[in-house]
C-alpha cells in the first residue's frame, strides 16, 4: 500500500506539475512569449537560489564540498554548450564574422543564440531529471514516516514544481529546431523528466537510508543546471537595447518568476 501510494503521488507531483504548468504557458499566458523569457529567468533563478541550494546548504553536507560541486557542475554545462557549438558549427560557418557590429546583425545574433539554445535545452532536462528525482525520494520519504506527511510532500512538490515547468518549457520551446510555438516535442520532454520523479520515489522506498546522503549533492547538481541555462541562455537574449516601457516589462515579469518561485516554494515548506 505504502509503494501505491508513493506511485500515485511522485505521478501526480512529477508529470501533473508539467501538465499544468503547460496549460499555464500554451493556454492563458501564450500572447506574451517574449515576457516568458523573463518569466523563465527569474523563475530559474529563484529555483536554484531560493529553494534548492539553501536546502542544501542546510543539511549535513559540508557547505565546501557542495560549492565545489556547484562550481563543477556551471563548467561541465560550459564545455557542454561548447561541445554542441561546436557539432553544430558547420550549419551556420560564417555566423560569427558580423558579431561586431550589433546594430546591423540582429538577424545572425538570433542564429547564433540558436546554436547555444540546444544546449542550454539539454541543461534545462538534465538539471530537472536530477531535481525529479530528488524530489521522488523525498515523497517516498515522507510517505514511509506517515501517509498523511506523505499526501502534503506531494501536494507541496506540486505546487512549487508548476512555476519553475513554466520556465523549463519556456526554454525547451526555443529548443525546437526554426519553430517557437512546438508545443509537443518541448511537453513530452519534459514530461520524460518530470516521470523520473517516480523513479526516485521507488527507489527511494527501497533505499531510502542511502539516497537521503545523496540529495543535498542532487539539489546542487540541479541547481547548477538552473542558473547555467538562465546566466548563459535566457538573460543575454534579454539584454538589448529596450525602450524605457518594455524593459520596466522585462524587469517585472522577471520580477514574477522570483516571486512565483519563492512564495510557492515558501508555502510548501510551511506545511
Amino acid at each position: 500500500m505504502t509503494l501505491l501510494s508513493i506511485l500515485l503521488g511522485t505521478f501526480v507531483a512529477g508529470v501533473g506539475s508539467v501538465l499544468v504548468a503547460s496549460m499555464l504557458v500554451y493556454g492563458v499566458l501564450a500572447r506574451y512569449t517574449q515576457h516568458l523569457l523573463s518569466l523563465a529567468a527569474g523563475a530559474l533563478l529563484a529555483t536554484a537560489f531560493m529553494h534548492l541550494l539553501p536546502e542544501a546548504v542546510n543539511s549535513s553536507a559540508g557547505a565546501k564540498e557542495l560549492f565545489a560541486v556547484l562550481l563543477g557542475c556551471l563548467i561541465f554545462f560550459f564545455l557542454l554548450d561548447k561541445a554542441e557549438l561546436y557539432h553544430h558549427g558547420h550549419e551556420h560557418g560564417h555566423g560569427h564574422s558580423h558579431n561586431e557590429n550589433h546594430d546591423h546583425a540582429h538577424h545572425q545574433h538570433h542564429q547564433d543564440h540558436s546554436d547555444g539554445k540546444r544546449s542550454g535545452g539539454w541543461a534545462v532536462l538534465i538539471g530537472d531529471s536530477v531535481h525529479c528525482f530528488g524530489d521522488g525520494v523525498l515523497i517516498a520519504s515522507a510517505f514511509i514516516a506517515d501517509f498523511r506527511l506523505g499526501l502534503v510532500a506531494s501536494l507541496a512538490v506540486l505546487a512549487h514544481e508548476i512555476p519553475h515547468h513554466m520556465g523549463d518549457l519556456v526554454v525547451l520551446r526555443q529548443n525546437e529546431k526554426g519553430a517557437d510555438h512546438q508545443a509537443n516535442p518541448a511537453l513530452l520532454k519534459l514530461c520524460l523528466a518530470g516521470s523520473v520523479t517516480v523513479l526516485g520515489g521507488v527507489l527511494g522506498y527501497f533505499l531510502v537510508a542511502q539516497l537521503q546522503d545523496l540529495l543535498p549533492y542532487m539539489l546542487v547538481i540541479a541547481s547548477g543546471s538552473f542558473i547555467y541555462v538562465a546566466l548563459a541562455d535566457l538573460i543575454p537574449q534579454l539584454q538589448k537595447r529596450l525602450s524605457l516601457r518594455e524593459t520596466a516589462a522585462q524587469v517585472a515579469w522577471l520580477a514574477v518568476g522570483i516571486v512565483l518561485v519563492t512564495v510557492v516554494s515558501g508555502l510548501a515548506h510551511a506545511h
